[in-house]
C-alpha cells in the first residue's frame, strides 16, 4: 500500500476501514489472525499501519513521517471506554530531550489519527470491529497540560529522582517491558551503572476517554 498522499486521502481510508471486521482487513492485506493478543502484542496496530500505507515502523517519528500523523489504536470495551493506557514514546534515559518542542512526545502527539477497535474478551479477534478515526491535535489547554507532564517529568530525572506511575495529570511515565529480559543498563540515582526495566510515556485512560466521549462513538 503506497503511502497516503495528503490528510484527506488519509481520512479517506480511515473512513473505508470503519466498521469492518479486523479478519477482513487481515484477510485483504495477508495477514493471518492470531489466536490473541497475548504473544502477538502490536498486531492490529500493524495490521492497520500496513492498510493504511503507514512507512514508519517502529521509529521516533510519526506512522505517516510525510503528513507528521501518528496513528494510535484505542481498545473499548462494548461501552465504548478505553480499557488501557496509550504508549506514546519510549525513553532514552542516555539522552533524554528535556525541550518538550522538540521531543519525541510531542512530535508524536501534535497530530493523531485515533481509531476505537473492539476489544471485549467474549469477541474473538478476527471479529472484532475498527469504529469511526479522529485526526486530532491538542487544543492549547490540552498542549499546555501535556507539556507541563512532560517537562516536570524530564526535570525529576534529571535531578536524579525516581518518578512513579502517579506523576502527570495526563502523561506518566512506567516501565515498559514485562521481565528480566527486558531489563536494560542506565545511571542510577547516585550515578552508578544499574540494570533496569526500560520505561516509556504513556497517556492516561482519563484522557482517552474524555476523547472519545467529546469527539466520536463506537460504531455498532
Amino acid at each position: 500500500m503506497e503511502p497516503p498522499r495528503d490528510e484527506a486521502d488519509l481520512s479517506r481510508r480511515l473512513g473505508r476501514l470503519a466498521g469492518h471486521r479486523l479478519s477482513t482487513i487481515a484477510a485483504t492485506h495477508g495477514f493471518e489472525v492470531p489466536v490473541d493478543l497475548r504473544r502477538s502484542k502490536g498486531w492490529v496496530g500493524t495490521l492497520l499501519e500496513r492498510a493504511l500505507g503507514a512507512t514508519a515502523a517502529s521509529r521516533a517519528e510519526p506512522d505517516f513521517p510525510q503528513l507528521g500523523i501518528e496513528l494510535k489504536t484505542i481498545p473499548v470495551d462494548p461501552r465504548g471506554r478505553p480499557l488501557q493506557s496509550c504508549f506514546v514514546s519510549s525513553l532514552d534515559l542516555g539522552a533524554v530531550d528535556r525541550r518538550w518542542e522538540t521531543s519525541p512526545v510531542r512530535k508524536k502527539l501534535a497530530r493523531v489519527a485515533w481509531v476505537a477497535v473492539e476489544a471485549s474478551p467474549h469477541i474473538p479477534l478476527g471479529e472484532r470491529r475498527l469504529g469511526a478515526a479522529l485526526l486530532w491535535s491538542p487544543s492549547p489547554r490540552e498542549h499546555e497540560t501535556l507539556r507541563c507532564d512532560y517537562e516536570d517529568i524530564v526535570e525529576l530525572i534529571g535531578e536524579g529522582f525516581k518518578v512513579t506511575a502517579h506523576r502527570g495529570t495526563w502523561l506518566q511515565l512506567r516501565p515498559k517491558g514485562r521481565n528480566a529480559a527486558a531489563l536494560r543498563w542506565s545511571i542510577d540515582e547516585e550515578g552508578a551503572p544499574a540494570r533496569t526495566a526500560p520505561r516509556a510515556f504513556y497517556l492516561r485512560r482519563s484522557f482517552t476517554a474524555a476523547l472519545l466521549e467529546e469527539n466520536f462513538t463506537l460504531r455498532t
